[in-house]
């Protein structure tokens, strides 16, 4: 089975565990397609939000965004249609948001959750499936 490239994008705050969570998923057999920040620089969630959340419906994603808390980043995502992010501070939310809500990107706080939680959430995430059925029909509900 192919893997997907897993979209990364953070700003500052989220850039240590951007950093962290890219070798972790390159650990597990993922290409990775990192669209910045590339330091500690200051710079602003929005942009990388929105550029992470444009790549995502251009390639089907899965994304995953990161900020000092993942709210900033969560509230930019969500304002665009056909993305579904979740903010997950742990791993039955990750399960959850995959699986009933097909979410397609998502997004943590480097502040809020420490490396090993952050490892096991994203774990979580990329290997839940999407149930379909009536959580289809619910997930259009919001499009309408």
């Amino acid at each position: 089975m192919t893997r997907p490239t897993i979209i990364f994008a953070s700003d500052h705050a989220g850039y240590p565990l951007k950093e962290l969570l890219k070798s972790h998923v390159q650990e597990r057999g993922y290409t990775v397609e990192d669209l910045g920040t590339h330091s500690l620089q200051s710079t602003d969630y929005p942009v990388h939000a929105k550029e992470l959340c444009a790549r995502v419906l251009e390639t089907g994603g899965p994304g995953i965004l990161i900020c000092g808390t993942g709210i900033g980043v969560s509230i930019t995502a969500n304002r665009i249609p056909g993305i579904r992010a979740a903010l997950c501070g742990n791993e039955f939310m990750a399960r959850m948001s995959r699986m009933h809500n097909n979410a397609n990107v998502l997004c943590m706080g480097d502040r809020v959750v420490g490396p090993g939680l952050a490892r096991s959430i994203t774990d979580t995430f990329l290997d839940a499936d999407f149930e379909g059925d009536r959580h289809l029909r619910r997930i259009n509900m919001i499009d309408e």
